[in-house]
């Protein structure tokens, strides 16, 4: 990953920890190499991780992460006081959000969080010029699905969740919606 990557993710993490207590146990979706569970070490007792760009199982300090796609491929049998979904929401296929928010009830306790930042529809032109001069990798624009954010609260919705906190960071060009699991 370049700097500016790495910027934005920080940037990401950084909204996510507000919303994570001390001592929580988590479920990372799109974790990568486990990046927010090295950040957040000192608040985070036990984590999990799940990322299609993973070839094998990583295992760290105070957290594991699998190879594969939510919530198929979870072969943990836990419950979580967290679950983060950071910049991965866009890159969700429309057909699979039905069952990607079922996997997110099964796995969230009652009154846990649903962390979710999505960038905002204009972002996506930003990063293809980013992507252009070579000053981002690319964070795999093509799988954008041209999501708009304003489907977040569809997609999370009740029986299951309900909408916490909306606001948006970094100019307004990223989105955080935190749900509590009813």
């Amino acid at each position: 990953m370049k700097y500016i990557d790495n910027l934005l993710q920080n940037f990401r993490i950084a909204q996510a920890r507000k919303y994570i207590p001390k001592g929580s146990t988590v479920l990372d979706i799109g974790s990568s190499d486990g990046v927010m569970f090295n950040q957040l070490k000192d608040i985070i007792i036990d984590g999990t991780g799940i990322d299609p760009t993973l070839t094998e199982t990583i295992s760290g300090p105070n957290f594991k992460l699998f190879p594969g796609f939510f919530p198929n491929d979870l072969k943990e049998d836990k419950i979580y006081d967290a679950i983060t979904l950071l910049a991965v929401l866009e890159h969700i296929p429309p057909q699979v959000h039905q069952s990607f928010s079922n996997g997110c009830a099964k796995y969230l306790k009652k009154g846990g969080k649903l962390i979710i930042t999505v960038p905002s529809a204009q972002v996506d032109h930003i990063l293809s010029v980013l992507k252009f001069f070579r000053l981002i990798d690319g964070m795999s624009l093509e799988e954008h699905y041209g999501f708009d954010t304003k489907m977040t609260p569809l997609i999370f919705k009740g029986p299951d969740f309900k909408l916490v906190k909306h606001s948006t960071f970094q100019l307004g060009l990223n989105n955080l919606f935190v749900f509590e699991k009813i």
